[in-house]
């Protein structure tokens, strides 16, 4: 199978390397800058200027940004075998609109993705055109799976898809900083700070992923009555940390819907 990513920027080139560790070995990274097809190149990673490249792939992979998009689509259409899947990764952008600039054979699927696929932990939100082969999806779930988890969802739910998985990283690192902040503020130097936080948030995020339990029944087994956790739940409840919280995720689900 030969698979083409067109953008070789940190996802694109994350994407790539776990794909040929994963065993695909025909893959082939268009990438406008010759500084960035370097350092591609310098990985062992096969490399090409003009999406003209893209000639003969059974998978292409659109690792652009949004306002990109439009400018490439064309290039793509003029490039793109008949019986190719394309594979967008552009937030925002419906596979209806990739759909109406290509071939009409040419099956379109969505995807957003988060920053921890560079080490190999992403998740991959996945959503279907209008016309995609169940094995043509099945292609694009086991490509994407090199990188991370895979769900498929109805295209009407990547907008929760991108404010849960796509921007949650950002939600951990932020309860990251707050905790090393307060931990220095109760006399740690910052790097002891900061290890007991990421370990903690580590280990915590293995022990729920590993466990049938909700979240909520994990939180319960630390929380003795009156003790240090229930002290801090209760302080978090009292600021509304829980209510913010939500606030933030209907937020950026409802500009991810402005965006697209």
């Amino acid at each position: 199978m030969r698979i083409a990513v067109v953008g070789g920027g940190v996802m694109g080139g994350t994407l790539v390397t776990a794909m040929v560790r994963a065993g695909h070995e025909d893959v082939v990274v268009v990438e406008r800058s010759a500084e960035r097809r370097a350092e591609l190149e310098r990985d062992g990673h096969a490399t090409a200027e003009d999406v003209s490249a893209i000639a003969g792939a059974d998978v292409v992979l659109l690792v652009v940004k949004p306002q990109d998009v439009a400018t490439v689509l064309p290039e793509v259409a003029a490039a793109v075998q008949s019986h190719a899947t394309v594979v967008s990764l552009a937030a925002g952008v419906r596979t209806a609109t990739i759909e109406a600039a290509l071939p009409e054979s040419v099956a379109v699927v969505r995807a957003m993705p988060n920053t921890p696929a560079v080490i190999g932990r992403g998740m991959f939100g996945v959503s279907p055109g209008a016309s995609v082969p169940a094995d043509r999806l099945d292609v694009v779930v086991d490509l994407l799976a090199s990188g991370g988890e895979v769900v498929v969802v109805d295209e009407s739910r990547q907008d929760a898809v991108t404010a849960v998985s796509g921007s949650g990283p950002a939600y951990l690192f932020h309860l990251a900083e707050h905790m090393i902040a307060a931990g220095v503020e109760g006399g740690l130097d910052p790097e002891a700070a900061r290890t007991l936080t990421v370990q903690t948030l580590v280990g915590a995020s293995e022990l729920l992923a590993g466990s049938d339990d909700p979240p909520e029944e994990l939180r319960r087994r630390v929380t003795s009555p009156n003790g240090t956790t229930h002290a801090a739940i209760s302080a978090f409840d009292a600021h509304g940390v829980g209510e913010g919280i939500r606030a933030g995720v209907r937020a950026a689900i409802a500009r991810s819907a402005e965006l697209g």
